[in-house]
């Protein structure tokens, strides 16, 4: 078979077509789950789905599957896919690309005549970014089985609204079960980070996702007089949070694995500018590739905070909030996106995620892979988003081939 390329400037287009819904002043996207902008997204979808010859169908939880036939309609479909909602202020790229890019695989096909030996599949998810509802990551999180569909329904924005009466208002509360056997699950993503920008790498091989493990640290001392009071009698809860933020850096920096250790929100009692700080609230956010370093480094952070404590003549606590496990994708999808990026001359390197994608949760019960291109500045989750249009081609370019390995032409 000769290499087949997508269409990039119709990728291209696809995208900025889909960024015109819910468009903001500073060209991001406010796409936040199951409002009308949401609706009017998934229409979009769902008709370019209709227009490729592909059999469209909705979960009980939103999810939006739309299939390609293959010579073997009883075999596992290879899926492709990301999501459409958008954070308050998004862009116009983040799970959008995913989802656009396996519409633009079907059509490539199409155009070739090519027949895969199994069914594909492009799937939109409900909720990844979890902006107006919680859990983050619904719709792929209720087809893994991590939620229970009931549960999901009852979960209720600021406003009250569940989630069943959102799905019911936009139209889209399937009727059909959350989930069915998969081949095999791609999604294609920016990056959201700046390495592949920083190396000037086109693909980013993605091995897995790191796992985390945030922690409420509190700090408690005595508030005192800053005047009166001399150094060596405080007992500043400030001081101890001080040296705790340079010790979770000191972790991140010591330990192997793609370690990450960050010290996002503080809170300083009294706050008053002449009185020694008596109490010191704080998050850890500790993050690895490797479950077993990931729990030494939470080790290391506990003996940590013992000992800043008893430094400082304070007291403290500490104690864990979330914990997600690392996440490994499957070793013989992750060489294909490798030997794809190969064949088509592409550079690219192995990476990890360090955020979250329905990715996870489908890798529980599918095999899964990620691939990654460069975003501008590394930046996401921000309106001045943005991507290349010949890294999104590639990235495509890689999936097409990924895909078609998988599924067999």
């Amino acid at each position: 078979m000769k290499q087949l390329h997508i269409d990039a400037e119709r990728l291209w287009q696809s995208l900025m077509d889909l960024a015109r819904i819910g468009a903001t002043p500073k060209g991001g996207v406010r796409r936040i789950t199951l409002t009308e902008e949401d609706r009017q997204g998934r229409d979009q979808f769902v008709r370019w789905a209709k227009d490729a010859g592909l059999e469209v169908r909705t979960d009980a939880v939103g999810n939006i599957f739309a299939r390609r036939a293959g010579a073997d309609p009883s075999a596992a479909p290879v899926v492709m896919g990301s999501h459409l909602d958008s954070q308050p202020s998004g862009g116009k790229f983040d799970g959008a690309y995913g989802v656009m890019a396996g519409l633009e695989v079907m059509r490539t096909l199409n155009e070739h005549g090519v027949r895969t030996r199994v069914p594909l599949e492009v799937v939109s998810w409900t909720n990844e970014e979890g902006s107006r509802f919680v859990p983050v990551m619904m719709g792929s999180g209720v087809f893994a089985g991590i939620f229970r569909k009931e549960d999901v329904w009852e979960a209720k924005d600021s406003d009250g609204i569940t989630v069943h009466s959102a799905l019911s208002t936009i139209g889209y509360l399937g009727s059909k079960g959350e989930s069915h056997p998969l081949g095999g699950y791609f999604e294609a993503h920016i990056e959201q980070g700046p390495v592949l920008e920083d190396t000037k790498t086109t693909i980013g091989v993605v091995q897995g996702a790191l796992g985390q493990r945030w922690f409420d640290v509190a700090f408690a001392g005595q508030d005192a007089h800053a005047g009166p009071t001399p150094m060596e009698l405080r007992k500043d809860a400030l001081i101890a949070a001080s040296r705790l933020v340079l010790e979770v850096n000191r972790i991140a920096t010591t330990f192997p694995d793609y370690a990450r250790g960050t010290v996002g929100h503080m809170q300083v009692k009294p706050n008053s500018r002449n009185v020694v700080p008596g109490e010191v609230r704080m998050t850890v956010d500790l993050r690895n590739v490797r479950d077993a370093t990931l729990t030494r480094m939470k080790q290391d952070l506990e003996k940590t905070v013992r000992a800043i404590a008893t430094q400082c003549r304070v007291s403290a606590e500490i104690k864990e909030v979330v914990y997600f496990p690392p996440c490994e994708f499957a070793r013989d999808l992750v060489s294909l996106v490798r030997d794809s990026s190969k064949k088509l001359d592409l550079s690219h390197r192995d990476i990890v995620s360090g955020a979250a994608h329905d990715a996870v949760y489908l890798a529980r019960v599918a095999p899964t892979a990620m691939i990654f291109v460069p975003c501008e500045g590394g930046i996401s989750h921000n309106e001045i988003e943005n991507a290349r249009p010949e890294d999104l081609a590639a990235g495509c370019d890689v999936l097409l081939h990924a895909v078609l390995a998988r599924a067999g032409a």
